[in-house]
């Protein structure tokens, strides 16, 4: 039995079908979703990141269920490996990418990577910044997360009004970047949207997500629905 047949085996023992319903309804068109929770995933990762043969089970192309997928990712981002290696085992990764929970996961335990070589992340993302893929772009964009700083702030904005996109996805990757720039940047942000050179439907996306944050006051969140384009 290879160690994906073994993890496998290990998932099918953690599934719940009421959360299987509900998770995939969360991720419409993704029929292979077993119904394992995400802390539980973690766990797993967390274990199989240990094991001297971690690089055999992320190299694995036999996989069958989104978990899978979904772990490969998490053991890619919790590895202990040197940066260099680690990030080819996220190029290798990134193209597998075919829905936004396995994408954001994934982005979100790269962080590890970020503190590792901050700059050397920011020029690896690059690329996928121009990708005319749907959930390559979505995972550049959500990679900026980790930037979102006083180093890097102005480039994220010029890249805003760069996009152009039709992919709901990535669209909606980069209203949710915005969104965080004006939790952490509100002044420089608000002077960016006044002047926004994104679609209109990206640019209400963007203020939507904006107005749902706990973190902005209420006459704030008031001039941002008056800047709605109609």
């Amino acid at each position: 039995m290879t160690i994906t047949e073994n993890i496998r085996k290990e998932l099918q023992a953690l599934v719940d079908s009421k959360y299987q319903e509900f998770h995939s309804a969360l991720v419409p068109g993704t029929e292979n979703i077993l119904g394992v929770r995400i802390p539980q995933l973690r766990v797993m990762a967390k274990e199989i990141a240990k094991r001297d043969d971690w690089r055999i089970f992320v190299e694995a192309t036999d996989t069958k269920f989104y978990e899978e997928a979904m772990l490969q990712g998490m053991v890619i981002g919790r590895s202990k490996t040197a940066l260099d290696e680690q990030m080819k085992y996220v190029e290798r990764f990134v193209p597998r990418i075919d829905n936004w929970a396995v994408c954001d996961i994934f982005c979100g335990e790269l962080k590890t990577a970020v503190k590792k070589g901050k700059e050397t992340v920011w020029q690896f993302i690059q690329p996928y910044l121009k990708s005319t893929q749907e959930f390559e772009l979505r995972f550049g964009i959500v990679m900026l997360l980790h930037y979102i700083d006083e180093g890097h702030i102005d480039l994220l904005l010029k890249y805003a009004d760069s996009f152009c996109h039709d992919a709901y996805y990535a669209r909606m990757a980069m209203a949710w970047m915005i969104s965080i720039c004006f939790v952490k940047f509100p002044e420089k942000t608000m002077e960016y949207l006044k002047h926004s050179k994104l679609d209109n439907w990206t640019y209400n996306k963007s203020l939507q997500k904006t107005i749902e944050s706990l973190r902005i006051d209420k006459r704030t969140k008031d001039v941002l629905r008056s800047m709605k384009r109609r």
